[in-house]
This record gives C-alpha cells, sequence and structure tokens, in this order.
C-alpha cells in the first residue's frame, strides 16, 4: 500500500514540532498559547489557532496525537469520500473542521478569563474530542479500547466521557492545567459541526444509531 500524506498526517507532524519546540523555549509558548487577556486587550487573534499546536508535555502530546491520529485518519476518510465531499475539496473540510473545533472549544475560557491576565490555556484535547464525536456518528457501536484494552462502544464511552467532563469541570474548573469545559465544547461541535456541514446525513446517523448489534 503506497504511502499517502493526509491532513491529519500533516497536523500531527507540525503539532509535534510546534510543541517540541515550545518544551524548550518558554518564551515561544507563551506567545502561542491561549491566554485570553492578550487575545482581548493585545488583538493577537492568532492564539486561538496557535493554542492547539502547544501541548504541557509529552505525555500531554502523545496522548492527544494518538487519539487523533486514529480517529481523524478515520474522518479525513469520510470527509473525503464520494458521500461527502470528495478527494478534492474533502480535505479542507477536514482541515477547517478542526481548526474551527479548536476555535470554539476555547470560547468558555476566554469568556471567563479575558480579564485574568494570569490564566492561559495550551493543547489540542478540544479539538480531539470534536474529532472523536464526529467519529461516533458514524460508528457509534464499534469498540474503542479504554487504556488500550476495556472495550466499550463509542457512544457508550463518549457519555460516560461527558459525564466525568461536567462533573471535574464543576470540582476542579481548571485546575491542574486541564481546561474540561473545552473538552465538553469539543465535543459537542464534534458532533452538531458534522451535522452542520452535511445535513442529508441525518438519517445515515440516526441508522448507525439505531442499528445496535448486540440486539440483532
Amino acid at each position: 500500500m503506497p504511502f499517502t500524506i493526509t491532513i491529519t498526517l500533516i497536523i500531527v507532524v507540525i503539532t509535534v514540532v510546534v510543541s517540541y519546540l515550545c518544551f524548550n523555549n518558554p518564551q515561544l509558548k507563551n506567545r502561542l498559547v491561549h491566554h485570553p487577556y492578550s487575545v482581548e486587550r493585545g488583538k493577537e487573534y492568532y492564539r486561538w489557532i496557535t493554542s492547539g499546536l502547544v501541548h504541557r508535555d509529552w505525555i500531554h502530546l502523545g496522548i492527544n496525537m494518538f487519539v487523533f491520529f486514529q480517529f481523524g485518519s478515520f474522518l479525513e476518510k469520510q470527509f473525503t469520500s464520494a458521500d461527502y465531499f470528495g478527494s478534492a475539496l474533502g480535505p479542507f473540510v477536514f482541515l477547517v473542521f478542526y481548526i474551527i473545533a479548536i476555535i470554539v472549544s476555547d470560547i468558555p475560557f476566554f469568556n471567563k478569563h479575558k480579564d485574568n491576565p494570569y490564566m492561559s490555556s495550551a493543547g489540542a484535547s478540544g479539538a480531539v474530542s470534536a474529532i472523536l464525536f464526529a467519529y461516533m456518528l458514524f460508528l457509534p457501536w464499534k469498540n474503542i479500547y479504554l487504556f488500550g484494552i476495556i472495550p466499550i462502544p463509542s457512544i457508550i464511552a463518549g457519555v460516560l466521557y461527558l459525564i466525568y467532563e461536567s462533573r471535574a469541570h464543576q470540582n476542579k474548573g481548571t485546575s491542574g492545567g486541564i481546561n474540561h469545559l473545552a473538552h465538553i465544547f469539543g465535543a459537542l461541535f464534534g458532533i452538531v459541526g458534522t451535522i452542520a456541514i452535511k445535513p442529508d446525513m441525518i438519517p445515515t446517523y440516526i441508522h448507525n444509531l439505531t442499528n445496535i448489534p448486540y440486539f440483532q
């Protein structure tokens, strides 16, 4: 099978390179993270996008990029299929979808901290959540593996994920450097955004959701 350069792969490579550079250059990291105060007061709007390229450490980066590559590759194939946008337009739509997911997932954080110069956020977790939940529209009952070993249907894993993130946000907010609300908004955008760009696929999504293999 020939090697193919995809948008998913390009995003992973760029994210890994930029994150690595930021690991060794705190000044660069501070210029790229989502810092609502700088966006609001300094009009540094580029941070809405560059924040998705910066991560706290190798574990944060590795988990995000592993999940993104696994499920993003599938979603990009769907977007480039004849049912969606085809091979010419599909990759561009997928890229725009990912970028918008980064922005949308950071909106609550921006609104809450735009007057606080001490709060910042980084990472692609919100956008990765969007990719994962978009995947669930296509394969809601396909197992994904928690911790790499425990099989759980993706739709059930998604519900449990939202419950966990909601409770974590209520109890911790953004303590520990984790922006739980970004995960929630990213996940919701993954569903709403996918439906919005191709509403005529709604019957297919409904069929996927109601076609429960365990009861057949």
